[in-house]
């Protein structure tokens, strides 16, 4: 389990950052910043873990409990289908991170990011590698991300409802390759990965 040790060591206003979305074939990347102005309250801290190892309905509690919990900065971040396809995902996952931190009020002093490679941040940083099971800030980050990007593609859903975005959050299940044979490529799909742009190559060979 995750705890606040990191956070406790540097002593100033230490935010965790992580990023959900860099594998699904449509939606954009959305990255959260999450700060504790003071340690988190044991039971704020119990619902915390790695995003990925919480239920749907685990993620949400942790979720609604960090959006009213005093005494916490949160900001999110994102980066659109056509900034992935003219940077790149990684790239793009770096700039969804800027923008999340640039959200916070102050500023940190560290910055916790989760992963190995580092993005550039207009504060110093740490990598920490697993880091969502590690550290109370990044887990928070996690959930924060992930809970909104999911509610994101749940609404975008609503529009385009052949390919289960609200079930597979754009990821390429079975149901979302199904849609896309039935009713092709949305502007929401990321043309630059492999399957969106296989697929738009054979539609237009075909053509």
């Amino acid at each position: 389990m995750p705890d606040y040790a990191l956070e406790a060591a540097h002593g100033g206003l230490v935010a965790g950052i992580d990023e959900v979305g860099r594998g699904p074939l449509a939606g954009p990347v959305v990255a959260a910043a999450v700060a504790f102005t003071k340690p988190p309250s044991e039971l704020l801290a119990a619902l915390l873990d790695d995003s990925k190892k919480l239920t749907a309905r685990r993620r949400k509690v942790a979720f609604a409990a960090l959006m009213n919990a005093p005494d916490i900065l949160i900001g999110i971040g994102a980066a659109s289908v056509s900034e992935i396809e003219q940077i790149n995902i990684s790239q793009a996952c770096y700039l969804a991170m800027r923008r999340a931190l640039e959200r916070l009020d102050p500023q940190p002093d560290l910055a916790l990011v989760d992963g190995k490679h580092a993005p550039r941040l207009p504060c110093p940083l740490k990598m920490v590698i697993g880091g969502d099971g590690v550290s109370l800030s990044i887990a928070a980050a996690s959930i924060v991300a992930k809970v909104t990007r999911d509610r994101l593609m749940e609404r975008l859903a609503v529009r385009h409802a052949a390919y289960g975005w609200e079930r597979n959050a754009g990821y390429g299940t079975a149901a979302h390759f199904q849609g896309l044979r039935t009713q092709g490529v949305t502007p929401h799909h990321r043309r630059a990965f492999a399957p969106i742009k296989n697929m738009i190559a054979a539609e237009a060979h075909a053509a």
